[in-house]
């Protein structure tokens, strides 16, 4: 084969070759950004369709909040006996039944919101009976009657889940 044959066939190949990378890269660029966009648009839909329901999850854990805060839950549930014990197990029945009907809500909430949230839970649980096992207490009107008092000086745990809540309710603008 002659010299100037092979740079004839390369004068030939080389720019043929040169296209097709481009005409690759070109199209190649194109279907990512064409992924890009599907996968956006789709996204944008599905956070369309899963706000709503992302929302009641909140307000369903607000509610549940705001009856579980002990100046709310204690002026809503009256003692059912003169024991303390029987009325410190009825609020705590409560609350517990309360979480166990909002259990559900928590696939829609951020991890550290559902832990804020039994965070709160459980300390209120602990206020109750860590004032029921008080030397001052001897009835259920008595155990009432501490709590509140014991609220005066203290913020409800309550009050600052939903101070979260609110605050992560208002990023999802």
């Amino acid at each position: 084969m002659d010299f100037n044959r092979i740079i004839e066939l390369a004068s030939y190949t080389l720019p043929a070759i040169v296209t097709g990378f481009v005409a690759y890269r070109f199209f190649e660029l194109y279907i990512k950004n064409n992924d890009k966009k599907r996968a956006f648009l789709l996204n944008r839909e599905y956070q369309k369709q899963s706000l709503p329901i992302r929302l009641q999850a909140y307000e369903r854990m607000t509610l549940y909040l705001e009856r579980i805060n002990l100046t709310k839950l204690l002026i809503r549930v009256a003692p059912i006996s003169n024991e303390k014990h029987d009325y410190e197990n009825f609020l705590i029945d409560q609350i517990e039944q309360e979480f166990e009907h909002n259990l559900t809500q928590q696939i829609y909430m951020s991890d550290e919101c559902w832990t804020i949230i039994t965070t709160a839970k459980n300390s209120t649980i602990q206020i109750i009976r860590k004032a029921a096992m008080s030397d001052r207490v001897d009835s259920g009107d008595k155990l009432r009657e501490v709590i509140l008092n014991d609220l005066l000086e203290k913020q409800s745990p309550s009050n600052a889940a939903l101070a979260y809540i609110k605050n992560e309710v208002s990023e999802l603008w």
